[in-house]
């Protein structure tokens, strides 16, 4: 039953982020990107802010100093950089295709920075994941749409926050992680605005709605996210993050008339295939590592 639940909800979670990415992207021309990211930020950290204060964390506290926090928030205003701009200038589709890399990446960085044992057949994996983005991307081809570069950028960085995640101590419970990850967000906002020389405006009635939307869909997502991992086996509920994939071409070829071409959808097939294969074989691993704790 826990298993159910948590499927459910890790598939309300991607659907709630492919929304939220929709929403995103339909801003795109009215409102700067920079000022889109302070508005999430600023009311996600409020909100994650106010329940962390519930729960007796101290916010504001010394662990937000911590080296790990400090990477990770680094990490994730890379990675919140790379992908909203990829949402904003190339087929959602695309974007919502390469970050289905990132539990590849988080791999291969295990093994590279943590020094975690990764066989050959997960190597095999990575690469093969990483064969599936260059067909996404296409770089050269007739298809290839240089913004799309941004989302592996996304790719990268949101990977290197849930590595630094693993460096975080026990003791920070993951609303106060929420909080510091849409705090991040307002800077990076500013930084975006002042490098871009974009102005802040005042949203439509439209687009103002659509920030609220965004704003409570993603505050949403990311709380059914974060429940959903606790539920369950991992091996079960995580290969349900792919779902995301599935609304996001299906949104972006509703509201935004995307047709992604035989080699897109064969190289987005790929990276899915490569990252189940991998989140199975790691689960198989977890499982005979305890049996045999159990037996010693």
């Amino acid at each position: 039953m826990e298993n159910i639940r948590g499927a459910i909800l890790m598939v309300l979670a991607m659907l709630g982020f492919a929304i939220e990415d929709m929403f995103i992207k339909q801003m795109s021309g009215g409102v700067p990107l920079g000022q889109i990211l302070m508005s999430l930020g600023g009311g996600g950290a409020l909100v994650f802010g106010i329940w962390a204060h519930l729960r007796g964390a101290r916010v504001l506290g010394p662990d937000l100093w911590h080296p790990a926090i400090l990477v990770r928030n680094g990490c994730e205003a890379v990675g919140t950089i790379g992908y909203t701009s990829a949402i904003f200038f190339s087929p959602l589709s695309t974007a919502t295709a390469i970050a289905q890399a990132i539990p590849l990446l988080v791999t291969m960085g295990a093994a590279l920075f943590f020094a975690e044992p990764v066989g050959w057949r997960r190597w095999s994996a990575i690469l093969a994941g990483f064969a599936g983005v260059m067909l996404v991307v296409q770089p050269g081809g007739e298809g290839f749409v240089p913004a799309s570069l941004f989302a592996v950028m996304g790719a990268v960085g949101l990977a290197g926050r849930d590595l630094a995640s693993r460096r975080v101590p026990a003791r920070v419970i993951s609303v106060q992680l929420a909080c510091y990850g849409f705090l991040t967000l307002v800077p990076t906002g500013l930084f975006l605005l002042a490098v871009t020389g974009d102005r802040a405006v005042i949203p439509d009635g439209t687009d103002g709605a659509r920030l609220l939307a965004a704003l409570g869909i993603g505050i949403f997502a990311y709380y059914a996210i974060t429940a959903a991992s606790r539920l369950g086996d991992v091996s079960v509920i995580a290969p349900y993050r792919y779902a995301r994939l599935i609304f996001g071409i299906t949104i972006g070829m509703i509201a935004f008339g995307e047709r992604p071409d035989t080699l897109a959808l064969a190289g987005s097939a790929v990276i899915v295939a490569s990252g189940l294969y991998t989140f199975l074989r790691e689960a198989r691993l977890r499982r005979a590592s305890q049996t045999r704790a159990a037996a010693v």
